[in-house]
């Protein structure tokens, strides 16, 4: 059983991403449209933001949070088609299928990601879709090294508010180089293409960024080969893996 972190519920308690096609982008080649009229399964829903997108089209969503229900019933609590479960990813067992079960920006956060596909994907039906979008380790080598150290030696054990000074003061100082250095042709400096979304987004959300990097307990980097063992030919069709600004890995698949 994964262990709780009061992080999340106090990070969706202070943020809310209300960004959709930043989630269009996640999902891609899937769009909204692929969810109207579907049982829909969101797991590890957070604070609810990615359903205030689904519901609207689905026929019903279930909301899955093993930290942050409370979170996600405010932000829903006008959607009547939807339904939130307190469980660990790995360990639930909702006792149906659904025809889209998708896992945004959460796999990588969990005690075993390899654990958490197998037993997500187990809740859709056969001919429903698979999506999930995670960190990758290509791309982030600044971030498995000195910012994942500096998390374990110093980082999360200061209380959050400190954090989310230390996060405004990140932010604010990171828009100098990437409105000057990173507006010149020079792909080859790290995150150039992560970049270019952060010009895309307000500061609340760019905060959100950073101070999601200083408050996450624990970051698996996903490897592609790892991400292409999750979605093995024998049990998918239709499978589109695919890199995103180059730190993360869209991947999905039709379930056999």
């Amino acid at each position: 059983m994964q262990k709780k972190h009061p992080q999340w519920a106090w990070q969706w308690q202070t943020f809310f991403d209300d960004n959709r096609w930043l989630f269009a982008d996640w999902i891609a080649p899937n769009t909204l449209e692929d969810f109207r009229g579907k049982d829909v399964l969101d797991c590890g829903c957070g604070g609810g933001q990615h359903i205030t997108f689904t519901a609207p089209v689905a026929r019903s969503v279930t909301g899955v949070d093993l930290n942050a229900v409370s979170c996600a019933a405010t932000s829903t609590a006008n959607l009547p088609n939807v339904r939130l479960v307190e469980a660990d990813l790995a360990e639930m067992d909702l006792q149906r299928k659904f025809d889209i079960v998708y896992c945004i920006g959460v796999l990588h956060h969990t005690d075993d990601p390899d654990r958490t596909f197998a037993n997500i994907a187990r809740h859709c039906a056969p001919g429903g879709r698979v999506i999930v979008w995670v960190y990758s380790k290509e791309g982030n080598f600044l971030n498995r090294t000195l910012l994942e150290w500096l998390k374990r030696l110093i980082l999360l054990r200061l209380p959050r508010n400190v954090n989310l000074v230390l996060a405004h003061i990140l932010t604010t100082l990171l828009y100098l180089p990437i409105y000057t250095l990173y507006l010149l042709p020079l792909p080859f400096l790290p995150f150039y293409e992560y970049f270019q979304n952060w010009r895309k987004l307000g500061y609340r959300r760019n905060l959100l960024n950073v101070f999601d990097k200083l408050n996450a307990p624990q970051t698996h980097f996903i490897t592609k080969e790892r991400i292409t063992r999750w979605l093995d030919p024998s049990q998918f069709t239709n499978i589109s893996i695919t890199p995103y600004k180059g730190v993360s890995w869209r991947g999905s698949g039709t379930v056999r």
